[in-house]
């Protein structure tokens, strides 16, 4: 049933003018903000005063646009059908031709993003420019929700595996695809490895990295800024190589950390894209106990 509903909703949102569904999507963002716990709220304010330094009313100010810009993301979700028709209405890529001449030799890429701007719209974006792009998911725990997610994000192009498709994506590599990981959360210390983000000892997925380096393949970095007006511009940075000596975990612990440093970068560009409600340094606070996470918690 949930299913249906949401095509409906969808069918209803591509009906109504751009405009009008930018002003529903902030005001359900607004009230989105508004149910959020107290505690998330103050682990996202904390979070933004100890990396930006700012102060209680800026933190603030910062994490509620944070919040605010997933009602518009949402519509713009569920406004797929109208994006595909017209996708230059709504994202140009700079720095498309760097990524087409990576790939010239039909060998495949990693891109490595984060959860800034509109993620979801990227990975079309980039499927609809013509790069064959496998977007990398996490299940649902709804098998509905999951199902229309996914069918949306294939109806603008993407192939959708999820994470634990590691075989499929080395295979989709191999035959020339550009395989989409999100690199800014907090994966488990088992998977993990401790890198610098923000001056601060932060748990980072390899994945990127270590794919890049089996594959011999480049990597690009890629990040989304929505402008005010709701137009998408899509940032694509490279090609960076993963080198192949032999200390094969300082290769991949080396080109982590450019990674780590371009997603910081582009943060502090564009701070209330960003999303400031996870709990970037959940897993190694008690490991790193000497550590100064005290604006975070």
């Amino acid at each position: 049933m949930l299913y249906y509903i949401l095509k409906g909703i969808s069918v209803l949102v591509c009906a109504l003018p751009r405009g009008l569904c930018e002003k529903m999507g902030r005001g359900l963002g607004n009230l989105a903000w508004l149910v959020i716990p107290r505690k998330r709220k103050l682990l996202a304010i904390g979070q933004i005063k100890m990396c930006l330094g700012a102060d209680d009313d800026e933190a603030c100010r910062i994490a509620k646009e944070s919040t605010v810009r997933f009602g518009p993301m949402l519509f713009e979700v569920l406004r797929f059908p109208l994006i595909k028709k017209q996708p230059e209405n709504y994202v140009r890529i700079e720095g498309l031709e760097k990524l087409q001449q990576g790939m010239a030799a039909g060998k495949g890429a990693v891109i490595a993003a984060s959860h800034s701007g509109n993620w979801e719209l990227m990975g079309g974006a980039f499927a609809m420019a013509g790069i064959p792009l496998v977007g990398v998911a996490m299940k649902q725990k709804d098998s509905a929700a999951d199902k229309f997610i996914n069918e949306y994000r294939t109806l603008i192009g993407m192939h959708i595996t999820y994470k634990t498709g590691v075989r499929e994506m080395f295979a989709m590599l191999k035959k020339g695809w550009a395989i989409g990981l999100i690199m800014d959360q907090d994966t488990n210390r088992h998977d993990g490895i401790v890198l610098d983000f923000f001056g601060k000892p932060t748990n980072t997925t390899p994945g990127a990295a270590s794919m890049a380096r089996f594959q011999g393949v480049p990597i690009f970095t890629s990040f989304m800024h929505r402008d005010k007006a709701g137009f998408h511009t899509l940032i694509v940075e490279g090609p960076f190589y993963v080198e192949k000596t032999a200390d094969k975990r300082e290769d991949i612990n080396r080109t982590t950390q450019l990674i780590n440093n371009a997603i910081e970068a582009h943060i502090r560009k564009y701070p209330e894209e960003w999303f400031w409600l996870h709990d970037r340094w959940k897993s190694i606070r008690e490991e790193y106990r000497d550590t100064d996470f005290s604006k975070s918690v």
